[in-house]
């Protein structure tokens, strides 16, 4: 007799000889012997599952496992705190650090009264632990330096005179080796940065104290570094790590972060390589939360963002971990990042990891040579912040091959059975495989074609303060769309083929490509392949032990009961990676630019979340009985949600103080001068330079200023340096839609002062240019060669120069709060025949100043704007100037 898994085409009901309508669904398939007359089989209680049962259990399935995710990220401390680490005096230094206000490098705020506040903690913290068997030293460091890095194209930062705290706390004896713990005390604009990073500069303050006054001495030193300028796109990082004295001790590294506001705080980054880094997290950390998938998502460079641990990594080859706090997103970087919306619960839990982890490694001999055990990378996960998973990357791969092993000899028997006619399996496998993937880019098309329509009606970012709404739409397009499909090629490709062979059919296809995916991911050395080998183990497994089970009951409640218990693992762990994704990317589409539709991607991210969670439940819609509620439900829920979203009843933004979703805004009151090649001014103008972070634009600011309209959009002048405006990082390749409102000229009482030093020809052919320069403490250098001209050299980080996505070279300067006058030059190569549709000279240079604090940040003009904004928008506003030059 041949196997149930066995599907071939038979006549419609009717056209078979001796077949009653009880026996149509349950057929003899022809066995070894040909197509001859059906062989009688005993009866035996094959059911097809009812339609509503189904979908009861597959949704209850769902909402339990997101319930449990959701309820786990809400246990921030498990169990009963140790009592080494006090979040209470913590949240006092939160308190006290943020009360200032903003800390923008070179601000009073940053380098005086917050460094104060730290020195004077510090030195309590000594004069306790005086008698101990620990001694601390205290170096406050103000480097200056240049340096190039790959961010968005090309970045080149200089600073002067930044400020950072290095305390080294060591057994009296000394300490060869140190153990480095990171955070940053300085803020952007307008932000008291109560979340980014003054809690981790709290936390690290009760670390030194709990370390300072333990009775043990330890056997390495901890040296702990309060930078003082990290948004400047981690400068001081840069010159601890490459000009400190005690740099060349330190082994490793803890780096403190955040991209959002309070809750759990997750690792994120690890290594490079160095697993006994991660091995020391497993054994040591209280609460563990950490995903090696988010190290290899964020390391991929998806995230437009990054952390001092890559100046850690790249400029001081030191190993270590990167902890961040994630949640809540969309008030990072906003004037709502305030303590109050922290928990202890929070501190608490970061202080539990942070002190423990670093106990553990200043006590761990490996830390002595950590070179020794830098060999490979680890593959670690936690579930639900209970307990950590942790294993050898070429241990993984073992498993992973074992897995796929497995998959394909599960996949061969089948093959081989000689009731399954030789290749026909393999045909029919080829076949239903070739279905599902077409579904996906049907349903991916469709599901787009939704979100750009959302677009164009003005309807983009709904969900941004309604995000349910989304699944609403999206989510429930794309389940009815694969649903639909895989319904018309039952009833209309399959026919009358028995419903449970086609069951185990699409049940096959599934683990098939869960199984490429685990292959291909292996082949790629990527970490992250545990999570198909997950998807691949398990419902193997469970499918085994369940397989008598279907095949003399076929699928029951029972049976469906029990194959969904076999899934909860692998599906509550990859819900918990949905959350994540969803949980970074929905905040950073409200800052992603004008250019990039964020429906379209959030459209996308939820129709990949609904393709890869229907994967194990595809083969229901063989099994079911009927699939009529199930898409006249999703029907009504797609066209209802979509009516609404049209109708425009979901605002994106909010003012609650208890969930807000601001819309953010960057306002400069802006004063341009543009000279010519002789230095005359040709051309000067004063205006209010705003630019939207979001797609939306300026259409809901609109109706509150009408002034801001499209009939004060500004273009891109590509004849200038980044377009004519002082760009405060080099993002003008995002935010492409600008509006220019002309307000009389602002009087500064620190302006500006740019000179030219000298020009001359070198021996080699070049053009060499010095240049000093004196102004704020945050500057940007813009350079843009003419045609046919080339940039040679100059006199910033290796003095190769680097250009940024748009083809010109961007500067960012920062200084302290004292600094002597910024000096540069460079050499540039003339063009071998001058372009006469372009400008004159050979290059074209651009100085920008901002001022982001004190008597020159605000006018009149820009106050009275502020002002009109409404409650829900939140307009980061500053001083700039503008100066371009050409030679």
């Amino acid at each position: 007799m041949e196997s149930d898994t066995t599907i071939r085409r038979i006549k419609p009901y009717g056209t078979q000889n001796n077949v009653s309508k009880r026996d149509k669904g349950s057929l003899e398939q022809c066995g070894n012997n040909g197509c001859g007359e059906a062989k009688k089989k005993p009866e035996v209680s094959l059911y097809l599952l009812n339609e509503g049962i189904g979908v009861v259990l597959v949704a209850v399935f769902i909402f339990l496992l997101w319930g449990l995710v959701h309820l786990s990220l809400q246990q921030l401390v498990i169990g009963k705190s140790t009592g080494e680490f006090n979040a209470i005096r913590a949240r006092k230094h939160l308190e006290k650090i943020t009360s200032v206000g903003p800390r923008p490098v070179g601000s009073v705020e940053n380098e005086v009264l917050t460094v104060n506040y730290l020195l004077e903690q510090i030195e309590h913290i000594r004069a306790e632990a005086a008698t101990g068997p620990h001694s601390i030293s205290v170096d406050v460091q103000r480097p200056t330096g240049s340096f190039s890095i790959d961010f968005l194209g090309g970045f080149t930062s200089y600073y002067d005179k930044v400020t950072n705290i290095a305390v080294k706390l060591e057994p009296k004896a000394g300490a060869k080796h140190l153990m480095l713990a990171n955070c940053h005390f300085d803020t952007v604009a307008n932000s008291p940065g109560a979340s980014d990073d003054a809690v981790s500069c709290a936390v690290m303050l009760e670390v030194l104290h709990s370390l300072a006054n333990l009775s043990t001495p330890l056997l390495h030193g901890v040296l702990f570094l309060f930078n003082g300028a990290e948004e400047n796109v981690l400068q001081a990082s840069h010159g601890f790590i490459t000009q400190h004295p005690w740099a060349s001790q330190v082994r490793a590294f803890l780096n403190l972060e955040a991209a959002g506001v309070g809750g759990k705080e997750v690792v994120f980054q690890t290594g490079p390589e160095n697993p006994w880094l991660v091995q020391a997290y497993v054994q040591a950390a209280k609460h563990p939360f950490a995903s090696v998938v988010g190290q290899e998502v964020f390391q991929s460079g998806v995230i437009p963002s990054d952390t001092d641990f890559r100046i850690y990594r790249d400029f001081g080859n030191i190993p270590g971990i990167d902890l961040a706090f994630i949640e809540n997103g969309f008030i990072y970087h906003t004037k709502y990042d305030t303590p109050d919306r922290i928990l202890t619960d929070s501190i608490q839990r970061a202080g539990d990891n942070i002190l423990a982890v670093l106990k553990h490694l200043a006590m761990s001999e490996k830390l002595a040579d950590s070179s020794e055990y830098r060999h490979g990378n680890m593959v670690f996960f936690d579930l639900l912040g209970v307990f950590m998973v942790a294993y050898p990357a070429r241990v993984g791969t073992i498993i992973n091959c074992m897995a796929t092993m497995a998959t394909f000899f599960f996949l061969g028997k089948k093959c081989s059975l000689p009731s399954n006619g030789g290749l026909r399996y393999v045909r029919d496998l080829a076949c239903a495989t070739g279905l599902v993937v077409m579904s996906w880019f049907i349903t991916l098309l469709s599901v787009l074609i939704v979100a750009v329509l959302v677009s164009l009606l003005g309807r983009s970012m709904f969900w941004y303060n309604h995000f349910y709404m989304s699944i609403c739409l999206y989510g429930a397009a794309s389940t009815g769309k694969m649903v639909l499909i895989h319904t018309l090629a039952k009833n209309l490709y399959y026919g009358s083929v028995r419903r449970l062979a086609l069951g185990d059919l699409f049940f096959d296809v599934s683990l098939l490509l869960w199984c490429c995916a685990l292959v291909y991911l292996t082949s790629q050395g990527l970490c992250s392949a545990y999570v198909p080998m997950l998807m691949v183990a398990f419902p193997l497994a469970t499918k085994l032990l369940l397989s008598r089970e279907f095949k003399q009951r076929g699928a029951t409640v029972t049976y469906t009961v029990l194959y969904l218990l076999g899934l909860a693992l692998p599906y509550v762990h990859f819900m918990f990676l949905i959350w994540v994704v969803f949980e970074i990317f929905t905040p950073i589409l409200g800052r992603s630019g004008t250019e990039i539709p964020p429906d379209v991607v959030l459209a996308s991210l939820v129709t990949l979340g609904t393709i890869f969670l229907s994967s194990f439940f595809l083969h229901f819609i063989y099994l079911a009985k009927g699939t009529k509620w199930i898409l006249t439900g999703l029907g009504t829920v797609f066209t209802v949600a979509f009516i609404l979203v049209s109708c425009g009843l979901f605002f994106p933004y909010a003012d609650d103080p208890a969930s807000p979703r601001p819309k953010r805004v960057f306002v400069q009151h802006t004063t341009r001068t543009f000279h010519g090649l002789n230095g005359e001014v040709e051309k000067r103008d004063s205006g209010l330079w705003i630019n939207s972070f979001d797609y939306t634009g300026m259409s809901y600011i609109t109706p509150h200023i009408p002034e801001l309209n499209d009939t004060i959009r500004t273009k891109c002048q590509e004849d200038l340096p980044f377009c004519g405006y002082p760009w405060f990082l080099p993002v003008k390749f995002l935010v492409k839609k600008n509006w220019y409102l002309p307000v009389p000229e602002m009087s500064l009482k620190s302006p500006i002062e740019f000179k030219l030093l000298s020009k001359h020809e070198t021996d080699w052919g070049t053009t060499k240019l010095m240049f000093e320069v004196k102004g704020p403490s945050h500057m940007s250098l813009y350079l843009m060669p003419h045609r046919g001209a080339v940039l040679s050299s100059w006199s910033f980080g290796d003095g190769t120069p680097k250009f940024d996505l748009s083809g010109e070279y961007f500067i960012f300067y920062s200084h302290g709060l004292e600094s002597p006058a910024w000096n540069f030059w460079f050499e540039i190569q003339a063009p071998s025949s001058p372009d006469p549709s372009g400008p004159e000279g050979m290059i074209s240079v651009a100085i920008a100043s901002h001022y982001f604090f004190g008597e020159d940040q605000k006018t009149p003009e820009l106050n009275e704007m502020l002002e009109r904004f409404p409650k829900w928008a939140f307009p980061s506003s500053w001083v700039s100037t503008y100066h371009m030059y050409r030679y």
